[in-house]
């Protein structure tokens, strides 16, 4: 075969290969948005009757710990913890695990809820790194729901399953010490392991908004306002189309393989047999969701892992491009991670739609699709060098993948709009459609770059550290 026929083999080839993965992603998100959509509006529907304050006088409700991870959190540990001692629920616990900061986070706490330490028997189900400087309880009667635990470093993970060893609820709240959770979050997350009697649910999610630039006093949101940099808009947008499009979604299908480190709840005795969260993983929150799912496939068992949409918790989002590049760097890694740890299940018709839709979709559209992008560049930069080219068509593909994005940013936008409608402030409705116009071209760029860059530290400089954010504290103005 001559070189110029293997050449138009090989450029044909990839002509087919990049439209049918452009086809299957297009197609697979028009999808995934007809089933948001149906989702939120059955949600919405069913439980605009539903009482939720009934859960906090009732004294069968379900017990919950809460269990927050901190390591350096001194700018808003105070703050955040008064938050989730304020949560309106009749029968719950905090748990602080305070993972050997170097800050002066456990000083502050210990001055702010008059602690002391105390005598505790830890079960030791999960092993973890060993104590420091012990068990702390408040001598107020007021802050009888919390307990500080200051334990040698481990890493999230680590603290996380100390957590799980000393907590006592049925049911485990996972956050990130930083975030606000909404006054009736543990009432509305805690509602889908009730309702289902058909099955058994082993996790749920909640939406996660982005809090910088919001009004917080006292732990307490007041008012919901849109960040003054870019950097900052453009991940409002991305989680908007990640969460009320995306999540909901793999929720209604039952194939959610994610829930978000930020705010989660899952069934303790489920947590416990499968091990707790892996610590060699800087993924683990989407992890020890794959393992739980495994596990439950596995014994045969029907189970559900649910998601609603309700905004339910706030955190503090990266506002300087370093910091976003290191976080999404670790999301690839994490994401390499599990899915090379559970590989068995892709395409493995025993574990049904986990296996059969789930898996492949995430191995396809997330773990591969920005080495696709990439390559897809490449080639397109070769047929510009090496073949003529009908620009007017290169133009009209370019222009027609701008508008997809665009309007897939729109129906997020218009979901929240009609929805929950967080962004009530006159001139925010302007600032969000401009920032659709310019996201593919501020976000975009960074987190494939995050993505490639993910992928060389994963392969090549073997990085296994889970990385620091840099927190600058939830505004109070």
């Amino acid at each position: 075969m001559e070189f110029n026929q293997i050449l138009r083999f090989i450029l044909l080839f990839f002509h087919y290969f990049f439209l049918v993965f452009t086809m299957l992603i297009v197609g697979s998100y028009i999808i995934l948005a007809i089933f948001s959509s149906k989702e939120t509006v059955e949600y919405l529907k069913k439980n605009s009757f539903v009482y939720h304050k009934g859960l906090l006088n009732s004294s069968i409700a379900p017990s919950i710990s809460i269990i927050a991870p901190a390591f350096n959190e001194s700018l808003n540990i105070v703050e955040n913890v008064r938050s989730l001692l304020s949560l309106h629920y009749v029968n719950y616990d905090v748990i602080i695990v305070n993972d050997g900061s170097t800050d002066d986070s456990l000083q502050r706490l210990i001055i702010a809820y008059d602690l002391e330490r105390i005598e505790y028997l830890i079960n030791k189900k999960i092993p973890t790194k060993s104590l420091r400087s012990g068990v702390f309880k408040s001598k107020n009667p007021a802050f009888e729901k919390l307990m500080v635990v200051d334990k040698e470093n481990g890493g999230k993970a680590d603290a996380l399953n100390f957590g799980i060893n000393i907590s006592e609820g049925t049911y485990l709240a996972c956050i990130d010490v930083d975030c606000l959770l909404m006054a009736d979050s543990l009432q509305r997350m805690v509602k889908p392991f009730l309702e289902y009697t058909d099955k058994k649910v082993i996790a749920s999610g909640g939406v996660i908004r982005i809090a910088n630039a919001c009004k917080i006093e006292d732990g307490k949101l007041l008012a919901v306002d849109f960040p003054n940099k870019w950097i900052e808009r453009v991940q409002i947008l991305e989680y908007l189309r990640s969460f009320l499009l995306g999540r909901m979604a793999w929720a209604r299908l039952n194939g959610l393989l994610v829930i978000s480190g930020a705010f989660g709840m899952f069934d303790k005795e489920i947590a416990i047999k499968v091990g707790g969260y892996d610590t060699t993983t800087v993924g683990e929150d989407m992890e020890v969701i794959v393992r739980m799912r495994k596990y439950m496939e596995e014994e045969n068992l029907p189970y559900k892992v649910a998601y609603i949409p309700d905004p339910l918790c706030w955190t503090e989002a990266p506002d300087d491009r370093k910091i976003l590049i290191s976080q999404r760097n670790r999301w690839t890694r994490g994401t390499i991670e599990t899915l090379k740890m559970h590989r068995n299940i892709g395409l493995n018709y025993k574990y049904r739609v986990l296996g059969l839709l789930s898996f492949p979709y995430w191995f396809v559209f997330e773990r591969l699709a920005p080495i696709i992008e990439v390559l897809g560049m490449l080639y397109f930069l070769f047929l510009v060098v090496y073949q003529p080219l009908n620009w007017t068509f290169v133009v009209g593909l370019f222009l027609l993948a701008y508008l997809f994005s665009l309007i897939f940013s729109f129906v997020a936008v218009f979901t929240e709009e009609f929805t929950y409608h967080q962004y009530k402030k006159k001139g925010i409705g302007l600032k969000l459609v401009l920032t659709i116009f310019l996201e593919p071209f501020i976000l975009h760029p960074l987190v494939l770059y995050a993505a490639i860059k993910g992928n060389i530290d994963y392969y090549f400089n073997k990085n296994k550290k889970w990385g620091v954010m840099v927190r600058k504290g939830l505004s109070k103005d």
